[in-house]
């Protein structure tokens, strides 16, 4: 009958209707039989008190364990807020690293191809040097040929003399 009451509380619709019918069942009971269900009735109201004291102690710790979970929560948020500044710092140092790279390497093409054309110029006026040096030293090879058969007519000439 404690199961019926208490499984009938549980419904609003339906406890007025429980109720009703309790009463109707209690009035045929004996008076030993009123006081066995009364004392039933006394321990299960001791059980769900008891009961009822480990939940709210269950619900102060688990109050207890959200009043922690929430300070951790704003610590690793505002940790998270720090984390996220300093992503953005590097994210824009790397932007402005990428583009001090882009235009020293647009510089060093410049500069590269510069030199690639001094290079090639040079390389051309050393050619041309030295081609001009080789026909030097063909005229100087003359030039001595020609002394010394200057110098052998000279001395020819002189012994004829």
């Amino acid at each position: 009958m404690t199961l019926m009451v208490r499984s009938d509380s549980e419904s609003d619709k339906e406890s007025l209707d429980s109720l009703d019918q309790l009463k109707e069942q209690v009035c045929g009971l004996s008076k030993a039989k009123l006081k066995e269900l009364l004392f039933t009735l006394m321990d299960e109201c001791d059980a769900l008190t008891f009961e009822n004291c480990m939940l709210n102690d269950v619900c102060a710790e688990i109050k207890k364990d959200i009043k922690e979970l929430e300070h951790e929560n704003k610590i690793l948020k505002s940790e998270k807020v720090d984390h996220d500044i300093k992503h953005l710092v590097l994210h824009d140092d790397l932007n402005r690293f990428k583009e001090t790279l882009s235009l020293k390497e647009e510089a060093f093409a410049i500069d590269f191809a510069k030199l690639e054309n001094e290079s090639l110029e040079l390389k051309q006026k050393v050619e041309s040097l030295v081609d001009e040096n080789n026909k030097l030293l063909d005229k100087l090879i003359q030039v001595e040929l020609d002394l010394a058969t200057n110098r052998r007519w000279n001395m020819a000439s002189h012994a004829l003399n």
